[in-house]
């Protein structure tokens, strides 16, 4: 992945390599309509064009929306980028493949609103405070056969994201999984991670997991 990133911008890291190779997979036909939740730099959105899909990208940093059409337009791909609070943009289009690698590191509980850069990891005392909305918001967008792809870490609770899912109709499964040394983040709150007991005492990596959710035809 060899996206322009601007300053203060995700850049494209494991978790988007992992989300990307698990699309990759899909059967993606030529007009397919896919969703990228939390596009970043946009490199899954361009990853879904490349292959013909009609894609729009939405982020809630200006920053990154613009970083996404500027890819786009460098890239001469159709990607139609908007800034927005995860599916809200879209309204109540429905797409075939929604893409969404959103905030999941677990913080301390005294950052109560990320701001920043940090918007793009931090996600409240259980990794969890974007990941609920998305598993309550995504399903309803999804088409009949319609397939939704999320990465976060297994930090974040994978079992909740299951539950979520499948509590509104779709069936759902662990497709990947990736053990990665920590980042800068993780790093600096490890100590604070394993006092709460997410993390064990000689744990020195960070798995990730792919979740595939699927509606009935």
């Amino acid at each position: 992945m060899s996206e322009l990133v601007l300053p203060g911008v995700y850049a494209p890291q494991d978790d988007t390599a992992l989300l990307a190779e698990t699309l990759s997979g899909e059967a993606l036909r030529p007009g397919a309509q896919v969703l990228d939740v939390g596009t970043g730099s946009g490199a899954l959105a361009l990853a879904a064009a490349r292959r013909g899909a009609e894609v729009t990208a939405v982020d809630v940093s200006w920053r990154a929306v613009w970083t996404a059409r500027l890819n786009a337009w460098l890239s001469r791909l159709p990607v139609r980028a908007h800034r927005g609070n995860l599916c809200s943009p879209v309204g109540s289009r429905t797409f075939d493949v929604i893409v969404a690698n959103p905030p999941y590191v677990p913080a301390p509980a005294a950052r109560h609103t990320p701001r920043g850069r940090a918007r793009a990891w931090d996600a409240g005392h259980d990794g969890r405070l974007v990941l609920d909305r998305l598993c309550r918001e995504a399903p309803a967008l999804l088409r009949p056969g319609g397939v939704l792809l999320v990465v976060h870490s297994a930090l974040s609770g994978p079992e909740r994201t299951l539950e979520l899912l499948r509590g509104a109709g779709l069936k759902a499964a662990v497709v990947r999984r990736r053990w990665i040394a920590f980042g800068p983040v993780l790093r600096a709150r490890q100590g604070w991670l394993r006092e709460r007991g997410l993390l064990g005492p000689a744990e020195e990596k960070e798995e990730l997991v792919v979740i595939r959710a699927e509606r009935a035809l």
